[in-house]
């Protein structure tokens, strides 16, 4: 018998939840000879993407780009509007929910966790009893995941806004979109946030590296008082030189380029598009799951993500071991677990340029793993995910034809 070749053939199914696979239309825009970030052919391209970007988080304030991945964002959004010892609420739906806590402890800010078992998102309700007890009005901001792209529990975030406001708080709210925006519905303006953050390696399509605050008047006048120290990720001095089409240090110069075409594709397609390809992906992959006798690791159905679905193993099967067969004989890559949770389940991404052909051909492989890894599984995954997207193109051709 010949020798096994080391080379992978074919391409690699890279399901995680982000970064998402870079299309080639994207890699193409990068591939530029480098402009003079001073001159006016880079003036003429921030504009585009810093006018661009607001398009996507549905706002008509300044949207920062950073050349820093989601983590960055995170900062910048804190940095640049609380002081030392502000207090500050969080809720506990992940592992992000948790880093992002862990954050703002280490920046100096008291973080309170409303605590809970990572299978549901945020709960407004809780958030506006926690408020409510806070008769001093001591703290300065709440902080919520749209989409906990550990767990996959999209959080209502207009539900939350209404909570703050029945409460009659003040804080500022913060939200993450990193693994939602682009690729579910989200309006920085009509749903009353202060700072979205946002990163580019997702429903973006970009490579990582780029990340983003959306800011709200309030949290622009919150700047003004803000004491934690900031340099790097100082707004004011993004805002004076944004306002010109430059950045008061080097930008990703490449990765502006690849972010207009980013942004071009999500809008021929139309946004409302791009959301229900992501919602009947997303519900594909469910009923796969479903059809095999596997958990969804959300217990919530009504917050179930558009972009990454988790999903646990069998008692006694190690999930990671699991990853690394399929990577092993499949070529293709699972998102990790976490927490309370690590070696239980794994996480298929379906988000960014994937269609529906993808999503069979990652479903597909995921069933075979699962019987190369002699896991307990029913048959009849794919072919449950099958008949739901042939219904729903089906549905939509009709509907088109009307």
């Amino acid at each position: 018998m010949a020798q096994n070749s080391s080379r992978q053939v074919g391409r690699h199914f890279l399901q995680i939840p982000g970064p998402s696979p870079v299309p080639d239309r994207i890699l193409r825009a990068m591939d530029t000879p480098i402009i003079d970030h001073r001159g006016p052919e880079f003036a003429k391209l921030a504009k585009r993407c810093l006018d661009g970007i607001k398009t996507i988080f549905k706002t008509t304030n300044p949207v920062i780009i950073y050349t820093a991945t989601g983590t960055g964002a995170w900062e910048a959004a804190l940095a640049n509007t609380l002081s030392p010892g502000d207090r500050v609420l969080m809720i506990e739906t992940g592992q992000f929910a948790t880093l992002w806590k862990k954050m703002a402890e280490k920046l100096g800010l008291k973080a309170e966790f409303i605590a809970s078992d990572w299978r549901n998102g945020a709960d407004p309700k809780a958030i506006e009893a926690k408020l409510r007890e806070d008769k001093a009005k001591e703290i300065k901001a709440v902080c919520v995941l749209h989409n906990e792209t550990s767990t996959g529990a999209l959080t209502p975030i207009a539900e939350i806004r209404k909570a703050i406001d029945a409460a009659g708080h003040p804080a500022l709210f913060m939200v993450d979109t990193i693994s939602s925006l682009a690729s579910t519905d989200y309006r920085h303006d009509e749903w009353g946030v202060d700072v979205s953050v946002g990163g580019a390696q997702k429903g973006l399509m970009l490579p990582p590296g780029m990340s983003f605050n959306a800011v709200s008047d309030k949290a622009l006048a919150a700047n003004k008082t803000s004491k934690l120290p900031k340099s790097f990720f100082a707004w004011d001095e993004m805002l004076a030189m944004n306002k010109v089409g430059f950045f008061p240090y080097t930008p990703a110069t490449q990765m502006l380029h690849g972010l207009a075409v980013g942004i071009d594709m999500l809008h021929e397609e139309g946004l409302d598009n791009v959301f229900a390809r992501h919602d009947r992906l997303a519900e594909a992959t469910r009923r796969a799951a479903k059809a095999w006798g596997l958990e969804n690791l959300n217990k919530n159905a009504a917050q179930y993500s558009p972009t990454i679905t988790a999903i646990l193993l069998p008692e006694d099967h190690d999930a990671d071991k699991f990853r690394s067969l399929a990577l092993e004989l499949f070529n293709i890559s699972y998102g990790a677990s976490f927490g309370q949770y690590a070696g239980k389940y794994f996480r298929i991404g379906h988000l960014g340029d994937i269609n529906d052909g993808t999503l069979i051909g990652a479903l597909g492989i995921t069933e075979m793993a699962l019987s190369a890894a002699g896991i307990p599984h029913k048959k009849g995954g794919v072919q449950a995910a099958v008949d739901y997207l042939a219904s729903a193109q089906a549905g939509a051709a009709k509907q088109a034809a009307e």
